[in-house]
């Protein structure tokens, strides 16, 4: 077996193996899923990296591996093995420590899944080649990867913003700019032949990074739902707001019930105690 593929091998197993036991037992999928409160309350920053070897389905697994098996073989032969699990790994941690920056105040999100660290090599893969086409999954065409790297960064700052679907868009976007960033400490050459291509990427991500930094309600944008619930009626918006809180206290009770009542927040104890009156 060529050691150029080893790593790439290695981690996809090790991928299958770990989200199969998550499939299996939920308890196993709690105790090491990345999820706000337990990191900054209960300091169990373990989850960091265990939460990057879990997957919610097998379509989500199944999809990361096959974009890793698809890009890693060029950048971890260029690189080798240990530049290129180094990569892997700053990537997941750095795709969910922007994560937590994004999310640190909502202390039930909690999300899985390795793509920080897959967009890590791929974002390192566009940083060494950036005129290498990547393709797009199930349609017949490809990007030259500046050009995929300069939309994927503009498609993930318009989801983190919007907030109107359930992927993981920060954890994306943070583990693409770490891969390429550690990628550029690592061979500086890179920045030099390749600085328009860097220089284009890095540009909107360090600007829309800044500004939640400095302005966190930038984060919040009108999407679609907000829009037309703009249109609602008293009633409507009655509705909606009871069915949330329903939703919210169904959390809390779901909570309870799976770590006991001494796991509640604060926040979550302030919620039970409002419906309890």
């Amino acid at each position: 077996m060529e050691t150029s593929g080893f790593i790439t091998l290695f981690l996809i197993i090790t991928n299958f193996l770990f989200s199969y036991r998550g499939f299996k037992d939920h308890s196993f999928f709690l105790k090491y899923n990345f999820e706000v409160e337990q990191l900054l309350v209960y300091k169990d920053y373990k989850r960091f990296f265990t939460s990057g070897f879990l997957h919610v389905g097998w379509m989500h697994l199944i999809f990361n591996m096959l974009a890793l098996y698809l890009l890693s073989p060029t950048v971890e032969a260029y690189l080798g093995s240990a530049e290129y699990i180094l990569i892997y790994v700053a990537g997941l941690l750095g795709g969910n420590l922007f994560s937590l920056l994004i999310h640190k105040h909502d202390s039930t999100y909690s999300s899985v899944g390795a793509s920080g660290a897959v967009f890590s090599i791929i974002f390192s893969s566009i940083a060494l080649f950036p005129g290498m086409r990547i393709g797009l999954f199930f349609l017949p065409i490809s990007l030259p990867g500046w050009l995929f790297g300069l939309g994927y960064v503009i498609f993930s700052i318009y989801g983190i913003r919007s907030r109107s679907d359930n992927i993981g868009h920060d954890a994306h976007l943070g583990g693409g700019l770490t891969g390429m960033l550690v990628t550029i400490l690592l061979h500086p050459s890179v920045l030099v032949n390749n600085f328009v291509t860097i220089l284009i990427i890095a540009v909107p991500a360090s600007v829309f990074i800044i500004s939640i930094i400095k302005k966190p309600g930038a984060l919040l944008i009108d999407n679609l739902y907000y829009k037309n619930n703009h249109n609602l009626t008293k009633e409507d918006k009655y509705n909606l707001r009871k069915r949330s809180k329903e939703e919210e206290l169904d959390k809390v009770l779901e909570k309870i019930h799976k770590r006991g009542i001494n796991s509640l927040s604060e926040k979550e104890k302030r919620v039970l105690q409002e419906y309890s009156k």
